[in-house]
């Protein structure tokens, strides 16, 4: 490890360690030749110096640090290998980035302790990337390395790799793509290993898959790799089962965290050793080190679960966009729905809209009803009874004779939320004050935050010791239902238990939005329950939410079948969905965003800490011009933390960025107590 003869500074953990700005350079050549001691370690001949990445997330020392490589390891210690150095009197994992023969520094040198393994699991091109990354997010060059590198494990890496299978040949028909007046030229681009980038309303229906597949079998046969990120586990297995039967066994792997540690790095390290051109993965498969990237594919880019919880935070759809420009590749961002993001990327030119024409949507689509409160489709006792509006009743009713019936509920649980049932007022735990819940027709009231039973509630407004339902719940729907439907068999698909498909057979499948099963030949019928619930939130991206999981629910429905909303058919995300036109209303939503300066139009940082931590934080920040600072505001729920946000018009937003990581890194010299969560382009505007 190197000085450049600055201060050093007390870092809590890491003892004294050098913190003046500027990569670390290594020893001058003069010491490499200098004549060993008795028993003192040499460094090696060629190249003796290694730049590694530290793994330390600090950010002021976010930089290289330069070791002397033993001459013991010359062999082993490769560019991407994983080794352990000694920084700040600890041993610490990092990365060799590359060797290098000196430097102008003439300082002392650490030696590299050990290589851990010799396996070069780092690619160059995903050293860059993730710099880039960091730099993009307002992190650290560390943060990103542990979401892209998964943890070794000796046993897969000491496995012969399997031979690689040859690449596939070019697709002799469109087979889905024939359905978009684009779709054939955008496959015969890939198999010319061309850049096409296209951002693509899917169809309603099964295809998707099978598009994707072939899609992955034309930049396969041009002898490029793929890259496809799904935003879960069962979407992964529709995609590796559509893979499966387009390319044959061997040419494709799936990365999920299901998969188990040791099984997942031996996936991946297929892909690092080149054996496996084409991945198809969750998340954490945007940093997949595919080989010649010739395609990069993102489903469902607006689910939030593609949102990364770890520092910096980053979004596929973003890293996906990166990768593409970097490495010349195509890019396909498809979804059922069209998020404002997506539509940016459009305006913007980056990418070109690929969707079927109206007269192909019309024949693909169910036929979708709105069903309001109140009016003509007032309840009826029987109605009332299983939470259906008459129209949504009759349309159950027939459509069981067909075939199932999809029935979303956008809560889980069975009661989630109560209130006195004299004055309304929210029922609320007595210790933490968080909301009360029930979980079942023969439970006691108990805290959803802390677990506290309140079987002796009382309303601290008037008294009163009865409790009415605010918000219900899947469970209790289907509790509904039962009583509504004598007879009919009533399956539930969430978050104690997903079903991934339903047979033909007539029965109400009811789910919270992204559990929903596929069903044998498709659902009869969909009936959209509690709409105010998913339009009424207090979020910026409400209405764009709302349409993702209702148009997500509706494209399981057999073309022509019932789709029943319930929510007001004057409403915007409402009309998208009867018309089937979600490109239209994300066209809208953008040009308000732009009015008012919200993302995507605008690039924003949001800051989370203390009032005191953001105040240090904003005036250590040397912000752009033009940048606007919102808040701090307290936080629902919170009484130490507040948020701040700040934006910036989009060019912008590297500098921000830069301008947010310089002053976390003043914060960190100076160890300061509390870190403040800086996060970029956060999906949540509350």
């Amino acid at each position: 490890m190197t000085s450049d003869g600055g201060g050093t500074g007390l870092i809590p953990g890491l003892g004294d360690i050098p913190t003046a700005p500027g990569t670390l350079p290594a020893k001058a050549a003069s010491r490499a030749k200098a004549k060993p001691r008795k028993g003192a370690r040499t460094p090696a001949a060629e190249l003796p110096v290694a730049r590694v990445a530290v793994d330390v997330s600090l950010p002021h020392l976010d930089r290289p640090f330069d070791y002397l490589v033993p001459a013991e390891l010359a062999d082993k210690a490769v560019p991407g290998c994983r080794v352990r150095v000694r920084f700040a009197r600890q041993l610490v994992d990092g990365f060799v980035l590359e060797r290098v023969a000196e430097s102008a520094f003439d300082g002392r040198l650490e030696y590299l302790e050990r290589v851990t393994s010799p396996e070069p699991v780092l690619a160059p091109e995903i050293a860059a990337l993730a710099r880039e990354v960091a730099d993009r997010y307002a992190g650290t060059l560390a943060d990103v390395l542990r979401l892209a590198i998964p943890p070794r494990h000796a046993r897969a890496e000491a496995e012969e790799p399997p031979e690689a299978v040859q690449a596939p040949e070019a697709p002799d028909d469109p087979g889905p793509w024939a359905r978009y007046p684009a779709g054939p030229s955008f496959l015969t681009a890939l198999a010319e290993g061309r850049a096409p980038r296209a951002v693509w309303s899917a169809l309603p229906g099964p295809d998707w898959t099978a598009a994707l597949a072939r899609a992955v079998a034309a930049a396969l046969a041009a002898g490029r790799g793929a890259l496809l990120v799904m935003a879960d586990g069962r979407d992964v297995a529709r995609v590796d089962a559509a893979l499966r039967a387009e390319l044959g066994e061997g040419r494709h792997v799936a990365l999920t965290a299901g998969l188990g540690p040791t099984e997942r790095y031996r996936r991946w390290l297929a892909v690092r050793r080149g054996t496996a051109r084409a991945v198809v993965g969750t998340r954490a498969a945007m940093f997949a080190p595919v080989a010649g990237l010739g395609l990069v594919a993102l489903w469902d880019d607006g689910d939030d679960v593609h949102a990364e919880p770890h520092a910096p935070y980053p979004h596929p759809r973003e890293v996906l966009a990166l990768r593409a420009h970097r490495a010349g590749a195509a890019a396909l961002f498809g979804g059922f729905t069209r998020t404002t993001d997506a539509a940016q990327l459009v305006a913007s030119g980056w990418a070109h809209a690929l969707a079927a024409d109206r007269a192909t949507v019309r024949a693909a689509m169910p036929r979708v009803r709105p069903a309001g409160e109140e009016g003509e489709l007032a309840r009826d006792p029987a109605a009332r009874a299983a939470r259906l509006g008459e129209l949504a009743f009759r349309t159950a009713r027939a459509a069981l004779k067909e075939g199932p019936v999809l029935v979303q509920v956008p809560r889980r649980g069975y009661l989630p939320a109560l209130a006195c049932a004299r004055c309304r007022e929210f029922a609320r735990c007595g210790g933490c004050q968080g909301p009360l819940s029930l979980t079942s027709s023969h439970a006691v009231p108990a805290c959803r935050w802390c677990g506290r039973i309140a079987g002796d509630w009382r309303c601290a407004e008037c008294g009163g010791v009865h409790v009415r339902a605010v918000a219900v719940g899947a469970r209790r729907t289907a509790e509904e239902l039962g009583r509504a439907f004598p007879g009919v068999p009533v399956r539930t698909s969430g978050r104690d238990a997903v079903l991934g498909t339903v047979p033909a057979d007539a029965a109400l499948v009811v789910s919270t939005p992204g559990a929903e099963p596929v069903a044998d030949g498709g659902f009869a019928a969909a009936l959209l329950l509690d709409g105010a619930a998913l339009l009424g939130r207090a979020d910026l991206r409400a209405g764009e939410e709302a349409l993702r999981r209702w148009m997500n629910a509706a494209a399981l429905v057999r073309p022509g079948g019932a789709v029943v909303v319930a929510a007001d058919g004057a409403l915007r995300p409402v009309q998208a969905l009867v018309r089937w036109d979600a490109a239209t209303y994300a066209e809208l939503e953008l040009d308000e965003r732009r009015e008012v300066g919200f993302p995507p139009a605008v690039r924003m940082a949001s800051l989370t800490a203390s009032p005191a931590a953001i105040r240090e934080l904003l005036a250590d920040a040397r912000l752009p011009d033009g940048a606007d600072v919102l808040g701090p505001v307290p936080i629902d729920g919170e009484d130490t933390r507040e948020r701040a946000l700040i934006r910036v018009p989009r060019p912008a937003g590297r500098a921000l960025a830069a301008a947010l990581h310089a002053a976390t890194g003043v914060r960190s010299t100076r160890k300061a107590t509390e870190t403040v969560r800086v996060q970029m382009d956060p999906l949540e505007m509350i």
